[in-house]
Formats: structure tokens, sequence, C-alpha cells
């Protein structure tokens, strides 16, 4: 059974935080960092809105399970490798029995953009410029392939480098 998408997983043996590296596992309907939309001005300044509907619970839920992977450490503030596969909903017309790739909307680098941001947030890093090498970024179906969940989530997995 899934969970729903705004709770995180409490940590178990699949979220883990060794001193070279943290890893977090969230579920919930990854949402892309899309477009902003200008929505005029206020105050002197332009208010921009998110134009993904997906992207505000999907960052609730990243930061949530990164809080309690995190606990109390001090964000981390080194070089960094980030390795992220994102387990997307398998959509009804997909073939049942061979495994089949993700390769529409949402965009891989939108998606890493939200939770990078989200991760951010839930001060894991103290700015995501520290991630200055990409391992495994990868987009999934449930339970098909290297690192794919058993439903909609993402996989992410932190490294302290040199």
């Amino acid at each position: 059974m899934t969970q729903p998408a705004h709770i995180a997983r409490a940590p178990d043996s699949r979220n883990e935080v060794h001193a070279e590296r943290m890893v977090i596992k969230v579920y919930g309907i990854p949402g892309p960092q899309g477009s902003k939309r200008f929505m005029g001005i206020k105050g002197g300044r332009g208010v921009m809105v998110e134009s993904s509907k997906k992207v505000k619970p999907w960052r609730e839920d990243v930061k949530a399970a990164a809080e309690i992977v995190r606990g109390l450490r001090a964000p981390l503030d080194c070089p960094l490798r980030l390795h992220m596969i994102f387990t997307l909903p398998k959509p009804s017309s997909a073939p049942k029995r061979r495994q089949t790739w993700p390769m529409r909307t949402p965009d891989l680098s939108k998606l890493a953009r939200s939770t990078e941001d989200a991760l951010t947030a839930a001060g894991i890093w103290k700015d995501d410029a520290r991630v200055v090498e990409y391992g495994l970024l990868a987009k999934r179906y449930p339970n098909e392939g290297c690192g794919a969940l058993e439903a909609p989530g993402a996989w992410i997995e932190i490294e302290v480098m040199g």
C-alpha cells in the first residue's frame, strides 16, 4: 500500500545517514519546478506565481522526509555529489508486462531543480551550489529499473566528496 502524497515516511532501514552519505526516500507525486507567471505589481515589486500546482506538495514531501533524516545535524557546507531517481506514476495506457521509459513530461531537470530547492529549505545543505556533481539522475516507473521505488516518489543520495 502506498502512502498519501503529503506524508513522508519516518527513517527506517531505507533512510540512512552515514558520515559520508545520506539517503532519503520520499513518497508522493514528483512535481517539476516550472515556469513562473507574472501576476502584477504589489508594493512596488513584481509578483510571480509558480505555474505548476504539483511543485508545492512535492516540495513539502521532500522537506518533511529530509528533515527527519537530517535530524539535528548542521547543514552540509562542502562539495557534494547528488544522485536522484524519480519514480513517476505509470500511465494506464503503458504496457504492464515489460519495462517502459517515462520519456514525456515532466522534464528531469525541472524535477531535480524543485527537489534541490526543497532540500535547501530542509537544511540539508547550506546552499544547492554545494552540489558539484551529479551521479545517477533518472526517471523511472514503479519497480522498473535500477533505483525505482515501488510507488511514486524519489530516492535521493547525497555524498560528501573528498
